[in-house]
């Protein structure tokens, strides 16, 4: 075996993450095929890359920097989901945290990407001894995706240093060209359908309060960012068929008919708030121009 002295540093370097990431643990990852490229090295004869100490062997050197890897993307995952972390308690969402990172590695240069997965994994892994009755799981997955949202949103491309559409490029429209007028949307804007307003549950505890679970009830949020500030908004069944059709670059006409022929619109709602509507989501800055 070629001595360690001999090695590129570089070359350690690469072994030595691919050890202590590997989501299996430090034995796992010696083994790994990722760190034999690097190192061809048993656990048996480690110490010709990793001296020992008199406290810890070799191998337990290096569970001490594995130790602190998961430890500190764990603290990632606590910042990025305080409110599911409040839901669960700080035990078991640590042990959701790591199952999750083991089973998601981080694979990125950022940290930002680290929880995209988060709500998917808690959803595919429902524990099988809750009863199917239990909207339990569903609350956690619905408050995971509301945190993650809130995340991408605010490092998203921003409307921020941009020339919005307002109220007066609206009306600035010809009666006519009204229904093939397309709206072009803020990278930033996201729209959730959920099964709790867990919009609600999520702003206590951000304010140092201590809510309990609330009762299931279709909640349909339009999110974006002002002044560098995610900001959600309520919105009601129809408000929010008609701006997923809108998002989706169907022109004004199109989004109208795609509500009244969805069937779960009020058409009389459609058509006495449409004007004030629009209004509104301009001012919010939910669009950046209109084409007509």
């Amino acid at each position: 075996m070629t001595p360690q002295a001999t090695r590129p540093l570089d070359q350690v370097q690469r072994w030595m993450l691919s050890v202590i990431t590997h989501p299996n643990g430090i034995v796992s990852g010696i083994e790994s095929d990722e760190a034999q490229e690097q190192v061809p090295v048993t656990t048996e004869d480690i110490e010709q890359v990793i001296t020992r100490s008199q406290q810890c062997t070799s191998i337990e050197r290096l569970q001490i920097y594995g130790n602190a890897y998961y430890a500190r993307l764990i603290e990632c995952l606590q910042d990025e989901f305080p409110a599911s972390r409040h839901a669960l308690g700080d035990e078991t969402f640590d042990a959701f945290a790591l199952a999750y990172l083991q089973d998601c590695p981080s694979r990125s240069y950022t940290l930002s990407k680290l929880g995209t997965e988060f709500p998917r994994f808690l959803r595919e892994t429902r524990p099988l001894d809750i009863p199917p009755e239990s909207t339990w799981p569903e609350f956690l997955v619905d408050l995971a995706t509301l945190e993650r949202t809130y995340s991408e949103v605010f490092d998203a491309p921003g409307p921020e240093r941009l020339t919005l559409l307002r109220s007066e490029d609206l009306l600035a429209i010809p009666s006519e060209r009204w229904p093939d007028a397309r709206l072009i949307p803020v990278e930033c804007l996201r729209l959730l359908e959920l099964r709790f307003p867990v919009h609600e549950y999520a702003t206590a505890v951000r304010h140092g309060e201590h809510p309990t679970v609330p009762a299931p009830c279709s909640t349909w949020l339009v999110v974006s960012r002002e002044d560098f500030i995610v900001r959600r908004r309520p919105v009601t069944r129809t408000a929010f068929q008609l701006l997923a059709s809108l998002t989706n670059r169907r022109t004004i006409g199109d989004a109208i008919e795609d509500c009244v022929e969805c069937g779960h619109a009020d058409v009389d709602e459609l058509t006495s708030n449409l004007r004030s509507w629009f209004e509104t989501w301009a001012q919010a800055g939910f669009f950046r121009t209109v084409e007509w």
